[in-house]
């Protein structure tokens, strides 16, 4: 937590993104413990950094020693990296820190899953909600437009066969699955929602 305490706000918050994550993917309980101590780690209240780190840690580990091999279950550990890597590939390495891109990119994995009727609003309005408090980005820079997301996701490590594979909500908070078995129309859907050309 020493550490920690030597980072810039920004750098910090973008921390935080990757934090939000295993709450939304796979700890329901720690995303509500997040959402009632936000404030704290913001302030760098040392008990609340120390518990954030052991449950982040804590999750990594389970989800790591599940999938040594990487079947798919280690995957969920990129929810809103695919969106994401486009920001930063897009806009350019540098511009937006990698935790603010993934921020952005989890809300279009949040709205894609829930246009596919996957996960109901109030998962939309929490993630929204806590990212910004977290001072996170909530969508992607204006300059991005669907063919830069478009061309950038066609090249991801996750596509197979051609078929992009995406982590997406599924169900009650605290759920997710990896797959390329979605409506295509969500994703454009997504995009067009968030991108002004």
């Amino acid at each position: 937590t020493d550490t920690l305490n030597t980072l810039p706000d920004r750098e910090l918050a973008s921390g935080l993104a990757e934090v939000i994550k295993y709450g939304l993917i796979r700890d329901a309980e720690f995303f509500e413990w997040q959402e009632k101590n936000m404030e704290k780690l913001m302030a760098r209240d040392p008990d609340a950094f120390a518990y954030a780190i052991k449950r982040s840690c804590e999750n990594k580990a389970e989800v790591v020693s599940l999938d040594e091999k990487e079947s798919g279950l280690r995957a969920t550990l990129n929810l809103g990296h695919t969106f994401g890597h486009a920001i930063e590939t897009g806009f350019g390495y540098g511009e937006w820190l990698h935790g603010e891109a993934v921020a952005a990119g989890t809300v279009m994995a949040v709205d894609m899953s829930y246009r596919l009727g996957w996960i109901d609003s109030s998962i939309m309005k929490r993630v929204n909600d806590i990212l910004q408090r977290a001072k996170l980005p909530t969508a992607p820079p204006e300059t991005m437009t669907v063919e830069m997301f478009k061309s950038v996701m066609a090249v991801d490590k996750k596509v197979a066969d051609g078929l992009l594979r995406l982590i997406l909500l599924k169900g009650p908070l605290g759920n997710c699955v990896f797959t390329g078995e979605y409506d295509r129309k969500a994703l454009d859907d997504t995009l067009s929602a968030f991108c002004k050309s």
